[in-house]
């Protein structure tokens, strides 16, 4: 696989320069676990690198399995789990990939587990054990597998923030750098990630070629400064998006997961009012909207982690919606979905003409 060790600098937008940023957020683990298999791995050694410059507690397992991460309770073990970085080895199961619509043709994983405290959070339920945040240490090998999905004809879009923040474990990890270095050399792929924290810094010199396209999740602010503990401000967010843009990648946002809060529709506007001011020259840029939904698993899940969570999850005001394996979701009625839709496709096409809706779900 093609390491590029020298990138060159993209040729910025000629629009005026960022405003001035608190200094980014960035996730500390309370401890670093490493398993034999791991240290085996060059990038898990680079990784060992990265963590050791930190001056982390680092812990060397005897077996290629993570134990003692379980406490009293599901919130201890929450707890427990979510101040630790695992780094490990991909299995083999997931190299074979699946496809994940609409969000993009295949998804792929360079991590496991988020560092953020979403009360809303799409992992609940769905990955198994405390939700320790799991590195992956055999990268190459992950990104060599793809290209046998690459389809003839157009791009082939590979989405990687389906089970992690890759931002959030980038000044940890160095992956999602390696990712776009990497599709930066595969004309007929493109690379999709997206994020709520704002430490670009790393990213902003890579040869991306224009194949990666970085997206922040953004949200109105009882929304974001309620519910979406230990990530950076929806403005930080923003002026990281407005400076990748800037080093020409194309960029998006993901306005999720979107609820009829008191007085959503000012409070809606006045986060694109945000928007606009930190996006304010001409970009490529998609916007993709999620309603808030919730799962019977999710919600005994989150109500563990969250138990004192302010998070709408009645039934009674939700309708199911059924997948073709039979599985079930609650999601906003019909009137509600049409009305959310139509503020959202109205707003965007009138403050943004140049951008693309992706979806809507």
């Amino acid at each position: 696989m093609p390491s590029l060790l020298n990138p060159l600098p993209q040729p910025a937008s000629p629009s005026s320069s960022p405003l001035p940023s608190p200094a980014p957020r960035l996730w500390m683990p309370e401890q670093v676990l490493f398993t034999p298999a791991a240290l085996d791995e060059p990038w898990g050694q680079q990784i060992l690198q990265r963590v050791q410059a930190l001056n982390l507690p680092i812990e060397e397992l005897p077996r290629n399995r993570l134990t003692g991460l379980r406490g009293d309770t599901e919130r201890e073990t929450y707890d427990i789990a979510k101040r630790t970085l695992a780094v490990v080895t991909a299995p083999a199961s997931q190299l074979k990939l699946s496809p994940i619509p609409p969000s993009a043709d295949w998804q792929f994983h360079l991590a496991e587990g988020c560092p953020a405290h979403c009360q809303y959070c799409y992992l609940a339920g769905s990955l198994s054990g405390p939700p320790v945040i799991r590195a992956y240490a055999n990268l190459p090998q992950i990104l060599e597998n793809l290209a046998q999905y690459e389809q003839p004809g157009r791009p082939t879009s590979f989405e990687v923030s389906c089970y992690t923040d890759p931002l959030g474990i980038e000044h940890l990890t160095g992956s999602l750098a390696e990712c776009i270095r990497y599709f930066g050399t595969r004309p007929q792929a493109a690379l999709r990630w997206v994020s709520k924290f704002d430490a670009v810094e790393s990213l902003l010199d890579l040869p991306h070629q224009g194949r990666s396209r970085c997206r922040v999740s953004v949200n109105a602010a009882p929304v974001s400064q309620r519910l979406e503990g230990g990530t950076a401000p929806v403005a930080a967010r923003l002026q990281g998006l407005r400076r990748l843009a800037q080093a020409g990648y194309p960029v998006g946002l993901v306005i999720a997961p979107i609820m009829p809060i008191e007085d959503w529709q000012m409070q809606y506007v006045l986060l694109f009012e945000q928007i606009e001011s930190a996006l304010d020259f001409d970009c490529d840029l998609s916007v993709e909207l999620i309603s808030h939904r919730f799962t019977p698993g999710s919600k005994q899940v989150l109500q563990s982690w969250y138990p004192q969570s302010k998070l709408e999850m009645d039934e009674q005001n939700r309708v199911i919606k059924r997948n073709k394996f039979g599985g079930i979701k609650y999601v906003y009625d019909r009137d509600t979905m049409q009305r959310l839709k139509q503020f959202f496709e109205r707003e965007i096409g009138r403050r943004f003409p140049q951008a693309q809706i992706l979806y809507w779900t």
